[in-house]
C-alpha cells in the first residue's frame, strides 16, 4: 500500500505536467500564427522592392547583358570567373576589408568613450549630447562633398591651415594620393557615423543598475576593474549590435567613397567597382556579377558576425 501511494503522486506530477506542457505548446503556436500573420505584410513589401531586384541582379550577372544592347544571353560563370581574375576587383575587395576594420574599430573606441563621457552628470549635458548628433544628422552626400573641399590640395583649409602650422611643407593631395585616400575616407565617415554607435553605447550604458557601481566603489575597485568586471560584460549585446550595424554598412560603403575620391583604384570599394562597370563600361552583366559576389561577401560577414556574437555572449 505504501509503494501505491508513492507511485500514484509521481503518476499525478507526470500527468499535470503533460497536461500543463499541452496549453504550453498550443500558446507557442498561437504566438507563432500571430507574429507570421504580423509579419506578412513587411515580408511581401520585402519581396517586391528588395527580393525581385536582387533575384534579377543574379541572373543578369549570368548573363552578357549590356546598358542599350540587344538581348541578354546566358554565358554561364563567365563573368564570374573573369571577376574573380580581375585585379582591380581584388583591390576593391582589399580596400573595403580594410575601410571596414579600420573604419568601424576606430568608430567604436571614439564611441566608447563619448558614451562613457555623455554618460556622467555634468553641466550642459544635454546640449552637448544634442551637438554630438549633429555630424550623424547631416546627410552623407552634403559631409562628404563638404569633406571634398577641405581635404582639397588647391583651396581646402585642412591644407592650408596645416601648412601654416608648419606641419606640412607643402599641400598634400590627400584624396588623390594612393597612400592617403583610403585612410582619409576613413577619418570622414568615422566623423560622420561615431555619434551612431555612441547613441547606441550610451542606451546600454543608461540601462545598467548604479548599485552595481555604488558596491564596487565599496569594495575599493579601481576605474579599470569597474570598466572590465562591470560595465564592458553588461554593454556586450548594445557593442554587438553597433559592430554589426556598423560593419555590414562599411562594406557596401558606396556614397561616402564616391562623393570624396569618385573612382580614384586607392580607394575603389566593391560598390563604386559594380557601380563602375555598371554605368560607366555599360557593363550590366559584370556589374551584376561584382554586386552578386559583394552580396555573397556581406552575406558571409554577417553570418560569421552573428556566430560570434552568439559565442561572445555565452563567454
Amino acid at each position: 500500500m505504501r509503494v501505491l501511494e508513492k507511485i500514484r503522486p509521481e503518476r499525478d506530477d507526470r500527468q499535470s505536467s503533460r497536461s500543463g506542457a499541452r496549453p504550453a505548446a498550443a500558446l507557442a503556436r498561437r504566438r507563432r500564427v500571430t507574429a507570421a500573420a504580423f509579419l506578412a505584410p513587411m515580408l511581401g513589401v520585402l519581396a517586391v522592392v528588395a527580393a525581385w531586384p536582387l533575384l534579377h541582379t543574379i541572373w543578369f550577372g549570368f548573363t552578357n547583358a549590356e546598358l542599350g544592347g540587344g538581348p541578354a544571353q546566358f554565358i554561364g560563370l563567365h563573368n564570374f570567373a573573369s571577376l574573380l581574375a580581375d585585379p582591380g576587383w581584388w583591390r576593391s575587395v582589399v580596400n573595403t576589408l580594410i575601410f571596414a576594420a579600420l573604419s568601424v574599430a576606430l568608430e567604436a573606441a571614439l564611441g566608447m568613450v563619448i558614451a562613457l563621457a555623455l554618460n556622467r552628470r555634468f553641466p550642459g549635458r544635454f546640449l552637448v549630447r544634442a551637438a554630438v548628433i549633429v555630424p550623424w544628422a547631416i546627410p552623407t552626400v552634403v559631409s562628404a562633398k563638404l569633406w571634398a573641399w577641405m581635404l582639397n590640395d588647391v583651396f581646402g583649409i585642412i591644407n592650408a591651415v596645416l601648412v601654416d602650422l608648419g606641419l606640412l611643407g607643402r599641400p598634400v593631395a590627400w584624396v588623390a594620393a594612393p597612400h592617403t585616400a583610403l585612410f582619409s575616407v576613413v577619418l570622414v565617415d568615422a566623423w560622420k557615423t561615431t555619434p551612431f554607435v555612441a547613441l547606441l553605447l550610451l542606451a546600454g550604458l543608461q540601462v545598467i543598475p548604479g548599485e552595481l557601481y555604488e558596491a564596487a566603489e565599496i569594495d575599493g575597485a579601481r576605474p579599470a576593474q569597474t570598466f572590465f568586471s562591470i560595465t564592458l560584460p553588461l554593454l556586450r549585446p548594445a557593442l554587438l549590435v553597433a559592430l554589426i550595424f556598423r560593419t555590414l554598412d562599411a562594406l557596401r560603403v558606396f556614397d561616402i567613397i564616391y562623393v570624396i575620391a569618385g573612382d580614384n583604384p586607392a580607394s575603389m570599394s566593391m560598390s563604386v567597382f559594380a557601380r563602375q562597370q555598371l554605368v560607366e563600361f555599360q557593363d550590366v552583366g559584370y556589374g551584376s556579377a561584382a554586386a552578386t559576389l559583394l552580396f555573397v561577401v556581406v552575406a558571409i560577414v554577417t553570418v560569421i558576425y552573428v556566430r560570434a556574437g552568439g559565442l561572445w555572449q555565452e563567454a
